[in-house]
This record gives C-alpha cells, structure tokens and sequence, in this order.
C-alpha cells in the first residue's frame, strides 16, 4: 500500500501519530498489537488485501501507541487508562462521535476496558487474537507462566533486530524471506529492546477480566485454533464473559492476521454492516525474481553503514537498470534483494544473468532464484504458492547461480538457454520434489 498520511494530536502533553484510511459510512477505530509503526505496518505482506479490506466498507482510524512508532515516546510503558485516553483523543482530531472499535491482539485489553467504560463511544466490540489476563493464574489455567515470560523477554533482547519469535507469531510464512524482513524492520523501528522488555511485563500484569460483563457493546471474538502466542481457550473465555458475544473459531496457527485476511475482513464486514462481500483476487501468470547479495551480512559489517548504504544505492540502481531492459516490474525491495515480475520466462533468465554479470563489475557476487507460475495480485504486490517457490529457490540458489524450477525450463524450451541439473530438491512449505536447474548459458 501507498504511505499513509500521517497526523498527530496531543493527548495529554504526549503527540500521538495517526491515520485515517477509506471512507466509508463506519468508523472503525483500529488499535495495534505488541509493536506497532503506522508506516511499517502498511509495507507488510498482505497489507493491501487486510488494511484495503477493512478500508473499503469503513472509515479505518489507525494510531501508534504512546512510546512506539511514529508516536512520542515518553519513559515508561502506557497504562490501559493512558491508551484509551489516547484513542479517545484520536477519535476527537477525526471527528467520529461513534466508533466500533477493534482490538487486536494485546490491543484487546484497552479495547475492552474502553467499551466498559465508554459504552456511548463504542458501536460494536471487535476482538482478535486476544486475552482478558495471559498469565496462569489458579482461576485462569490456559495462560503463561512468568518463568515464560521471562525467557521470552530474554530472547527478545537478545535477538532484537532480527524477525524475534516470528514462528510463534506467523508460523506459516515464517520462512518467507519477504516476512522476515518485514517483521525485524517493524520491531526495530516500532521500539528497542528495553522498551518491548517493559511492554510485556505490563501485559502480564494486566487483567480486564472485571470489566467483561460491563461490555453492552455487540461484540465479535476471533481466535485462530493452533495460535501460538495466545491460546485458543483465552479468546473463548472473553466470548464467555461478554453476554450474547459471538465467538468465531478460524483454522490455521498463525498469531498475526495477515494470513487470514480474507476471511477476518468478511467477518467484521458481515458483524458491521450485515453483508459481506467476496473479492476475488486478481490472478495472472508470471515468472517470479527473487535475488539478494550473498554473504551480506558479514559484508556489511567490514564495509561500515555509510559504506554498505553506498554499495547498497549502486546495486538498487543496476537492477533497476536491468530490470527495464528486460521489461521486468519491481515489486519490491528486501534490505540486499529484489522481488520482480516478468511477462517472460526467458527475458526473467536474462535479467537474471546480465544482472549477476553487471554485479561483478562493483564486487558483489548476487544469486537469483526464477518460477513460473499463477500469482494473486494485490495492490502493488503480488502473493500466492507460485511467489512462496521462488523464494525457496532462491534460497537454494549458490553464490553468482541463476538457478530456475523445471516449469521454466519447460517453457523456454527452444530458445536456446542452456541448462545444467541441480537434482531434485525438498523445498521447505513446498509439497513434493522438485526440479532445479542452473543457467549455464543466457544467451
């Protein structure tokens, strides 16, 4: 999606970001999970079918929470009270009297608290992915241990930068190398260490479980089954405790919505509006790029960040040289790589390797990893099985290879490119075998 417009309001001394996207007929105030930066979270993966979704039937009102993103942030993390005041605040610069609020995840709690407190604000109650009180208590069997809570917070700290606990928040997609990078740039950006450290020992503190049966707004709980970071049991006590609240169990592990999309945003269309209507994504046939530069990590590292940004610039600005050549389209950048699309298997082969050889000429030593296949459209980005294989096989691709799967060198067949076997190969997420070759000669 595009960047949002960005806005800010003073709750209480503290500037709060902002963003309002769609216009539809409901405001629907949307209040983020663990860490939150407007801008970043309108880049993720699925983006476009989750945040347009909801922005087609309503008027989607989006803050970062005091102490993250693009908001101020003072020393401390929010108490409940100072996040509502904050939404409230928000809700006042927009203009909306009325909203349905929708909590996600540890934005639950406040979501709650805010409709128990202010039932003249809030229309409906929508819930995701959340808990009353997360810790294990004797009455509260389902939750966490503070043991795991600390060893979580210890290796939070010490992987910070990285894409933390991602198989526990999105187990389905963790190995993407697209969500991987997504997910570390929002946690670094979103907060540090220190202040994600004091953000979960507040949410094992908190407990809004009094406040449920003081809840008079409709109100619509949804829980994935296999959810790694909030079990299953803790959405359906909410949905106890919440009279005539309706509890929608939806299959899949995943903590994270994005994967979900479809259906959590026919959900809340139906629950707001009465009528939910099914989009089918745009398809199209494509031969997927995925490259990066080998041995990044440590190269960055020798060069220095202003000498890793320069280099950086340069190879951004040859594949993009290459990529018109070859009449590819970006559809995005990864840190070191390129995700694009070609209407053409053999022009994809050749952006490939004039690529590669164009890199050598600044030192860099890229891989590149090509299929073919049916890709959902979505907004400028593109999604489906056909991308998830040709990240799995640039991932399998060595230093300076063009390594390609079978259904390319199928349809390039007569061309004249020539290919040499790389076996058959497990690629992980990927049903079965498959076959891989390397380019040897693009011409």
């Amino acid at each position: 999606m595009k960047a949002p417009d960005i806005h800010y309001v003073d709750s209480d001394g503290v500037s709060i970001a902002y963003t309002v996207l769609g216009d539809g007929p409901i405001d629907l105030l949307c209040l983020p999970g663990f860490v939150s930066h407007l801008e970043v979270l309108l880049e993720a993966p699925g983006a476009e079918q989750y945040f347009g979704g909801l922005a087609s039937f309503s008027r989607l009102i989006m803050f970062d929470k005091r102490g993250q993103g693009l908001s101020d942030r003072p020393p401390g993390p929010p108490m409940l009270e100072q996040s509502a005041g904050d939404a409230r605040a928000v809700l006042d610069a927009v203009g909306s009297e009325r909203a349905a609020v929708y909590g996600i995840s540890e934005g639950g709690p406040m979501s709650m608290l805010l409709a128990a407190s202010h039932p003249e604000l809030v229309t409906h109650l929508i819930l995701y992915g959340t808990w009353a009180r997360i810790l294990k208590t004797p009455d509260n069997p389902s939750g966490f241990d503070r043991e795991q809570f600390e060893r979580f917070i210890g290796f939070a700290r010490r992987d910070w930068g990285g894409p933390v606990a991602l198989n526990l928040w999105a187990p389905s997609i963790s190995e993407d190398p697209a969500m991987q990078e997504w997910w570390a740039k929002l946690l670094r950006v979103g907060t540090s260490p220190a202040g994600a450290e004091a953000v979960i020992r507040l949410y094992a503190d908190i407990d809004v479980r009094s406040t449920l049966p003081a809840i008079t707004a409709p109100t619509l709980v949804m829980h994935c089954t296999g959810d790694r970071m909030v079990p299953l049991d803790q959405g359906r006590l909410i949905a106890e405790g919440i009279e005539g609240a309706r509890f929608v169990e939806l299959a899949g592990d995943d903590h994270l919505p994005f994967q979900r999309s479809e259906e959590i945003v026919g959900e809340i269309e139906e629950f707001l509006t009465g009528t939910r209507h099914e989009q089918e994504p745009d398809r199209m046939l494509a031969t997927v790029m995925f490259t990066d530069i080998v041995d990044s990590t440590s190269r960055a590292a020798a060069m220095g960040d202003r000498g890793w940004r320069d280099l950086l610039r340069r190879h951004d600005d040859l594949m993009r040289r290459e990529l018109e050549r070859f009449r590819g389209r970006e559809v995005k950048t990864m840190g070191d790589g390129f995700l694009a699309t070609f209407d053409g298997p053999a022009r994809a082969i050749g952006c490939a390797a004039s690529a590669r050889d164009a890199m050598r000429e600044l030192g860099v030593e890229i891989r590149a990893g090509l299929h073919t296949g049916e890709v959902e459209v979505i907004g400028d980005d593109i999604g489906g099985i056909a991308v998830n294989i040709g990240a799995r096989v640039g991932a399998a691709a060595g230093p300076g290879e063009v390594l390609v799967s079978r259904t390319v060198t199928d349809l390039v067949a007569g061309s004249g490119i020539v290919f040499d076997e790389r076996g058959a190969h497990s690629l992980k997420g990927v049903p079965g075998e498959w076959q891989l070759y390397a380019v040897a000669n693009a011409s």
